[in-house]
C-alpha cells in the first residue's frame, strides 16, 4: 500500500528525522518500506509499504503514525470526531441485526445527515488523493475512502432516500440478486451476509455496497454506515463472487471492533464541511457476545523477568542491569495502545489490557516480541541460546561440500515438486514396485511421492528451454520415496542435468562433450570423499569404475553407470530420444542421478597441503596408437603402476580418430598424452628422464600400443 509521509507527520508533527531515516526506522521495526518516491517540494515522500497480513492495524496512515510515535517516544495526535449538534428526531433510523446473523455482524453504527451538498472534493482530501494517485468521485464518496486510508476502518455511505424503511443485516436468501457498485449483478447464496432494507439487499456486507442506494449528484440525505463483520464470512463471500476490495482486504484480516463509531464520525465530519446537518444521535447496535471476544478481551499478565529471559542481553546493558526496564516496557506498550497496571510484587509484573486494533496480540510472548521489535532487534547482542544445545546435522558438512562443488562447476540449485505422475514412476523406476501412492492426490500428475528426482529435473530443464534459455545447468539435492504405504523410506538423492550447445575439446567431439562433462562432475563429487575411513587422504575416485549398463530412459551407447567398489552409485548420460520426444524437448538433454546415501557413508577427505618444489618441472609428451578397446583408464593405471615418485601429473592432451587424414586406422585411435616429472629434493638428470620414458614406452607397448612417428 502507499503512504504519504506528509500525512504521517500531520499525526506526529515533531518526528526528529527526515523521511528516508523514518522509512529505515519503520522497516527495522517490521513495518517494511519497500520504496521511497520524492513528491516534490513541500509534499514529502510516497512510501511503498509491505504490511504483513497480521498487522491490519498498520494498513493506514494513523496506524503507521502510531508506530512512528512509539519509536521516537512522541505523542500521537488524537482523531477529532466532534460533530455539530445533531437535530433531534422522534423517529430514529431503524437498524437491526437478524438473530441468525449476530455472530457475523457484531456491531453496526449508522448516522443520518440531511440537506447535504454533493460536490467535488477540495482541500486536504483532494490534495492527498492527487498525491496518492486516487481517483476522486464526490465529496461524500471521497470522505469514506479518505477515512479508510487515514484510520483504516471500512465504511459506506447510502442515499437515504433510496432506502425502504430501516436497514437489516441478515443472511441472503438462496437465489436472491443484488446489483453492486461495480455494475455487476450477483446471485447470492444462503451463507452470504447482506445489508438490506425492508425490500431488497443493498450490498454484500464487508465487500461492496449496492448500486440501488449509491450516492449521486442528486443525493440530499445520507446514511453513513461503519460496522464490524466476521472475517471468515467476508472472506467466504469475497472468494465466492471473485471480489477483492479495500474493505474486504481489511475485514478478512480482522477489523477493530471499537473503531466503528470513530470512523462513522470522521466520515460525517468531512461530508458536513460542504453543508448539511446531522439528524439524531449515532445508532450503535452491539452484539455483546461478539464484543466480549473482540473489544473486551481479558488482560494478559506480563512478567519483566520473562522479558529478560526471552530477549537476553542488549548492547546498552550496564553491569547487572538490563536496559529494558519497567519504565521502558511501560512506555513502549502504552504508545502502542496497551493499558498497563503494575503489580506490587517483588518481581516487576504488569496486567496488560490489549488495544482492540491489535488482534494479533494474544499471549505474553506476543507482548515481549513487541518490546523487542520497537526497541530494535539490531540493539541486541549476538548470543546463542543456552537452554537448548546447538548441534549441526550429521550430514550438514557433506551436503554443503556437494552443493559448493556443484555451484563452483557452474550448476544452479533448483527445487522441484515432491510428487510425480504414475507414468513417470513407471518410466524412471524398474516396474511399479516401491511406488508410494497418495490417498488424496492433488491431480493425476501428482499421484505418487517421487521415486526419483529425474522427472522434476526434466520439468525444470524444459521450463527453461520453453523460455528460450538455451544453455542450462541445474542440480537438486533432496529425498526420494520408496517402500510401501505402511513403511516409507526416504533416501537422499542428487540429480543434475544440462542442455545446450557444448563446444568440442581436444579430447571429445561437441556431440560427446556433455556426456563426459557429467562423468567429470561425478568424479569431482567423489573426489570430495575418502575411499575409506583409514584413507582420508585418498579420493574415493580411486575405487570408481564404469559399466555400460544403464536405465532404459537413457540413450543406449551414450550413457554409463558409475560403480564405487563394485556397487552402483550413479548413472548418467543422454536422455533417450523417445523420452525427449514425449516431453517435446527441442534439443538433447543430459542427466545424472547419484545415490547420496551411499556417498555420505564415506568420510569427507581431509584437505592436505604440500610445499611447492623449488626445482624445475620437466614435461615429456608421448604419442601412441591404441585399439578402441583400450580405454584411457587402463593406460593411466599402467603408467601409475610403474611407481615413479617424480611423476607428478599425467593427462591426455589430444585424441585423433580421423581415418581419412591418416591419423588412425579403422578401429584405432591416436593419443597424445603428457607426463610431468618433478622432484622436491633436486634437479632431475637427463639419464633419469630417459630411463622413465623407456619404461613408460615399454609398458604401453605391452598394452598393444604403437609409437606414432
Amino acid at each position: 500500500m502507499n503512504i504519504l509521509s506528509r500525512w504521517l507527520r500531520s499525526y506526529v508533527p515533531n518526528i526528529p528525522v527526515d523521511d528516508r531515516q523514518l522509512a529505515e526506522d519503520l522497516t527495522l521495526r517490521g513495518i517494511a518500506v519497500e520504496g521511497i518516491h520524492d513528491l516534490g517540494s513541500g509534499n514529502g515522500h510516497l512510501f511503498e509499504m509491505d504490511i504483513t497480513t497480521n498487522r491490519v492495524d498498520a494498513m493506514n496512515h494513523y496506524g503507521i503514525a502510531r508506530e512512528a510515535a512509539t519509536i521516537y517516544n512522541l505523542p500521537l495526535a488524537p482523531l477529532d470526531t466532534t460533530l455539530p449538534t445533531a437535530k433531534s428526531t422522534a423517529h430514529p433510523f431503524s437498524v437491526q441485526i437478524a438473530p441468525d446473523a449476530q455472530s457475523l455482524c457484531g456491531r453496526f453504527t449508522a448516522q443520518v445527515l440531511r440537506n447535504v451538498t454533493i460536490a467535488a472534493s477540495t482541500g486536504q482530501v483532494a490534495e492527498f488523493f492527487a498525491l496518492l494517485g486516487l481517483k476522486p468521485i464526490s465529496n461524500a464518496v471521497d470522505a469514506t475512502n479518505f477515512v479508510l486510508q487515514g484510520m483504516g476502518h471500512p465504511n459506506h455511505a447510502y442515499d437515504l432516500d433510496k432506502l425502504d424503511g430501516g436497514l437489516i443485516v441478515r443472511l441472503a436468501r438462496k437465489g436472491e440478486r443484488v446489483k453492486l457498485l461495480d455494475g455487476s449483478e450477483r446471485i447470492l447464496e444462503p451463507d452470504d451476509l447482506v445489508v438490506a432494507d425492508h425490500s431488497r439487499a443493498q450490498g454484500l456486507a464487508g465487500v461492496m455496497g449496492g448500486w440501488d442506494s449509491m450516492i449521486t449528484a442528486e443525493t440530499k440525505n445520507i446514511l453513513i454506515e461503519a460496522a464490524w463483520f466476521d472475517p471468515a464470512s467476508v472472506r467466504r463471500s469475497a472468494r465466492r463472487h471473485g471480489l477483492h476490495t479495500d474493505a474486504s482486504h481489511r475485514f478478512e484480516r480482522g477489523a477493530d471492533f471499537n473503531a466503528c463509531a470513530t470512523a462513522n464520525a470522521l466520515v460525517a465530519k468531512l461530508i458536513l464541511q460542504s453543508g448539511g446537518t446531522p439528524v439524531g444521535e449515532l445508532v450503535d447496535v452491539v452484539v455483546p457476545s461478539v464484543a466480549a471476544r473482540t473489544g473486551l478481551r481479558a488482560p494478559i499478565a506480563l512478567s519483566l523477568p520473562q522479558v529478560w529471559r526471552h530477549l537476553g542481553t542488549t548492547l546498552d546493558d550496564r553491569p547487572n542491569q538490563s536496559a529494558i526496564n519497567a519504565d521502558l516496557v511501560r512506555q513502549i506498550l502504552s504508545s502502542l495502545g496497551c493499558q498497563l497496571v503494575q503489580h506490587n510484587t517483588a518481581e516487576p509484573a504488569f496486567d496488560v489490557q490489549l488495544p482492540t486494533w491489535r488482534l494479533d496480540l494474544e499471549r505474553e510472548i506476543d507482548l515481549i516480541e513487541e518490546v523487542a521489535r520497537v526497541y530494535g532487534y539490531n540493539r541486541f547482542a549476538n548470543t546463542l541460546p543456552t537452554a537448548l544445545p546447538v548441534a549441526a546435522h550429521p550430514l550438514a558438512a557433506a551436503e554443503s561440500s556437494v552443493r559448493a562443488r556443484l555451484l563452483a562447476l557452474g550448476y544452479s540449485e533448483a527445487i522441484s515438486s515432491s510428487f510425480a505422475s504414475e507414468a513417470d514412476g513407471a518410466t524412471f523406476t524398474s516396474g511399479n514396485t516401491g511406488l508410494i501412492q497418495l490417498e488424496n492426490p492433488l491431480s493425476d500428475e501428482a499421484r505418487l511421492l517421487r521415486p526419483t528426482l529425474a522427472p522434476g529435473m526434466l520439468t525444470m530443464l524444459a521450463h527453461n528451454l520453453n523460455r528460450d534459455v538455451r544453455e542450462v545447468r541445474l542440480f537438486e539435492q533432496g529425498s526420494i520415496f520408496t517402500g510401501t504405504a505402511e513403511q516409507v523410506f526416504e533416501p537422499h538423492s542428487l540429480c543434475f542435468g544440462l542442455t545446450g550447445e557444448m563446444p568440442p575439446s581436444r579430447l571429445h567431439t561437441a556431440k560427446d562433450s556433455a556426456v563426459f562433462e557429467l562423468k567429470g562432475v561425478v568424479e569431482s563429487l567423489l573426489s570430495l570423499f575418502a575411499a575409506s575411513p583409514d584413507e582420508l587422504s585418498t579420493s574415493a575416485t580411486s575405487a570408481l569404475t564404469y559399466s555400460s549398463e544403464a536405465p532404459a530412459w537413457l540413450e543406449p551407447g551414450r550413457c554409463a553407470t558409475a560403480l564405487l567398489s563394485g556397487t552402483s552409485i550413479a548413472c548418467f548420460g543422454e536422455l533417450a530420444a523417445s523420452q525427449r520426444e514425449s516431453r517435446k524437448l527441442r534439443q538433447p538433454v543430459f542427466l545424472a542421478v547419484l545415490d547420496l546415501d551411499a556417498l555420505y557413508r564415506l568420510p569427507l577427505r581431509r584437505p592436505t597441503a604440500h610445499e611447492l618444489s623449488r626445482f624445475q618441472a620437466v614435461e615429456r609428451d608421448f604419442s601412441f596408437t591404441f585399439a578402441d578397446a583400450v580405454p584411457w583408464s587402463t593406460i593411466a593405471d599402467a603408467i601409475r603402476a610403474l611407481a615413479i615418485p617424480e611423476l607428478t601429473r599425467l593427462a591426455p592432451v589430444e585424441i585423433f580418430r580421423d581415418t581419412k587424414a591418416g591419423s588412425a586406422s579403422a578401429g584405432k585411435y591416436a593419443l597424445l598424452f603428457r607426463c610431468v616429472f618433478q622432484s622436491s629434493q633436486r634437479t632431475l638428470r637427463e639419464d633419469e628422464l630417459s630411463e622413465w620414458s623407456t619404461r613408460i614406452i615399454a609398458t604401453l607397448t605391452a598394452l598393444g600400443g604403437a609409437i606414432r612417428t
